[in-house]
Formats: C-alpha cells, sequence, structure tokens
C-alpha cells in the first residue's frame, strides 16, 4: 500500500512508469461508465475509470483494478455501500466522484454536500491510499442541469479545500474545456459519450503524472442543424430521456435499482491497455 504523498506519487509515477498495484473506483453513473457502451466489458459499459486501469497496467503484471460505482447513487448512498468494500479490496489508489446527482436537485446544499464529502475522503486518505478526487464538469448549456451551474461551481471549490486538506489528486473536469463539445456528451445528454469518456481518462491519466497512449482525439464538427431539425430533435430527447429521469425522481426510483457493482473484486484487468501475451 502506497504511503506517498500526492507530490512523491506523481513524482514516483513519473520516473517509474507509476507506483500503484491496484485501484479501485467508486461512485455513480459516470464512474460505471454509462454512455460508453461496450458489450465486451462488464455491465456492458467501458468508461473513463476502465480506460484509465488498462493504461496503468501497461507493464504491471500483478495490477488489480475494481469498480464499485453504480449508476444514480446519491452522495450519502456512495458512503454507506461504497467505502468500507473499497478500503477491504486494499487499494493504493482510489478515485471518488460523488454528489453529482445530489447537486442536481432542488434542494442540494453544495456545502453540505462537501462536509459529507470531507469526512468520506478523510475516511479513504487515513489507508495511506492516493486518493483521486473530481470536480463537476462545466454544465453552462447543457440541457436540464445547466441551471445548476452555480451550485457546481461552489461545490466544486468546497471539493478543492477537501482535496488540499487530505493531499488529494484534483481530477478537474470544470477546467477541461473539451467538455464544451456536443460530441463529448451521450444521446441522453446526461452522460459522456465514449469520446468523453476518453478525454476523462486522459486528464485523469495527466493529473496523476502518468504517460499514457491516449492520444487527443478532436470531435469533427457537426453540421448546421435548421431550427426545425433542433426542435425535433429537442422534443425526441425529452420524450425517450427527459421524461423518465422525472417520473424516476417523482417515484422516488433509481435508475441504479438492483444494479450490481460491474467489477466487485480487485482482479488482474486484461484489456487492450494490456500487453499481447500478459493473459496467459
Amino acid at each position: 500500500m502506497s504511503n506517498l504523498t500526492r507530490p512523491e506519487a506523481q513524482s514516483h509515477a513519473a520516473a517509474a512508469g507509476h507506483p500503484w498495484s491496484r485501484f479501485v473506483a467508486i461512485g455513480d453513473s459516470f464512474t460505471e461508465g454509462i454512455g460508453d457502451p461496450d458489450p465486451e466489458s462488464p455491465g456492458g459499459h467501458r468508461g473513463w475509470a476502465d480506460r484509465v486501469a488498462e493504461e496503468l497496467a501497461r507493464g504491471h503484471e500483478d495490477f488489480a483494478y475494481a469498480n464499485l460505482a453504480i449508476r444514480g447513487r446519491l452522495l450519502q448512498q456512495i458512503i454507506d455501500e461504497q467505502i468500507e468494500p473499497a478500503l477491504a479490496l486494499q487499494p493504493d489508489l482510489i478515485s471518488i466522484c460523488a454528489g453529482g446527482n445530489d447537486v442536481i436537485r432542488p434542494r442540494a446544499d453544495p456545502d453540505a454536500l462537501a462536509e459529507k464529502i470531507d469526512r468520506a475522503v478523510t475516511r479513504l486518505a487515513a489507508s495511506g491510499a492516493t486518493i483521486v478526487l473530481f470536480t463537476a464538469p462545466d454544465f453552462g448549456g447543457t440541457p436540464l442541469i445547466g441551471s445548476v451551474r452555480g451550485k457546481a461551481a461552489i461545490y466544486n471549490e468546497n471539493l478543492r479545500t477537501v482535496a488540499a486538506r487530505h493531499d488529494a489528486v484534483v481530477a478537474d473536469m470544470w477546467a477541461l474545456r473539451q467538455l464544451k463539445a456536443p460530441q463529448m456528451w451521450a444521446p441522453d445528454r446526461l452522460h459522456f459519450s465514449p469520446l468523453g469518456h476518453h478525454t476523462i481518462a486522459a486528464m485523469v491519466l495527466d493529473s496523476l503524472n502518468v504517460e499514457h497512449s491516449l492520444q487527443p482525439e478532436a470531435p469533427k464538427p457537426l453540421p448546421p442543424k435548421r431550427w426545425r431539425t433542433a426542435r425535433t430533435e429537442d422534443l425526441v430527447w425529452a420524450r425517450q430521456h427527459l421524461a423518465p429521469w422525472v417520473l424516476r425522481r417523482l417515484r422516488h426510483q433509481s435508475s441504479g435499482d438492483g444494479i450490481l457493482p460491474k467489477r466487485p473484486a480487485a482482479g488482474p484487468f486484461f484489456g487492450p491497455g494490456m500487453p499481447p501475451g500478459t493473459a496467459g
């Protein structure tokens, strides 16, 4: 288990590949990988965390990865359901992205949420593992959740304070201007597309100061749309994605009801990031 401080870990990562041997990711749909469908991946989704694990596994035969994230989870649910199972896996690298599903709710208090996540990070950091903490992306211009941009900004500033207090690595999605492009978002306009997950994975690895093979992928410009086409797409989106989301809120249901973690145990990661032949 790593007892390195953040600067020491990042310096070590640059000098010797990276110092981590066991990565556990916790959180909600973002970390589960929703928006990045892949029938070859457990649970049918790949996502940024799988992509990061693929890169961290390069040249590290004993590297292990678990993903306990479940879509729809609120911050308190992540704390109650995932913190202790994550620590039981004895990781030396833990990522936590939580609070996004709380912030978009009308009565959410970003200061109260920050107090909760501070306690969670305190517990995680006590293990000696390196902690990666995510800021929320800039929702400006995004349908449905763009109205909470101010609350998200306050929450992010609180998260930076939490990260500084616990010497955590900040994966700064707010500063990732590429996420402004529509192609970075999935058709539901709530989750990231494969390109978005790819871009975020590269940012996380850069934040950890880990050399990687993920190349920047610039989205192709979208063709101009007629007003009628844009409105038709908005109506289809509202029917297919917005209405079900609203109904779940009214019924106090979650998209994660009945869903189990896609990678509950920390095991070897055999994916495209692994050198040929290592699976044998």
